[in-house]
């Protein structure tokens, strides 16, 4: 089977990206996992969400959210308080420690991507500079 060079380049930008996350994620503090530190993140940066609006940000099931955010209650991370609007519903926001714990973690896998580009040559280095608006306009939708 012969692949596009579009098809090709969609594969290794795929394979790529998973792979230098997931080795920046390995790289990083000890604690939640990614699921948490994802959920918990989302929090810090959009500030108090229902539950249900959470999950869909995150791309999860309510119910996989649920336990995501017991977990970070658990550890001190995350409040949760019934919403005022909808009892029914719940209303998660991140707690002081949970705001340092997200920082933390982005200061630790920065550090460790910058060392890791330290060790590229300046034209690699360069070519990912150039590709930087391309690859923030391929998440734009997502926010």
């Amino acid at each position: 089977m012969t692949l596009s060079p579009v098809q090709d380049v969609s594969g290794r930008l795929y394979l790529a990206v998973g792979r230098l996350s997931r080795s920046l994620r390995q790289a990083g503090v000890p604690g939640p996992g990614h699921g948490a530190i994802s959920a918990l993140a989302t929090l810090v940066h959009f500030g108090e969400l229902r539950l249900g609006d959470l999950a869909a940000k995150e791309g999860v099931a309510a119910a996989t959210m649920s336990r995501i955010v017991a977990t970070l209650v658990e550890a001190g991370y995350v409040t949760r308080e019934s919403d005022p609007v909808d009892r029914r519903a719940w209303l998660a926001r991140a707690t002081e420690e949970g705001e340092r714990l997200v920082s933390g973690v982005r200061s630790t896998r920065v550090q460790e991507l910058n060392r890791r580009l330290t060790r590229l040559t300046p034209e690699a280095r360069e070519a990912l500079i150039a590709a930087l608006p391309a690859l923030e306009a391929l998440i734009s939708d997502e926010t």
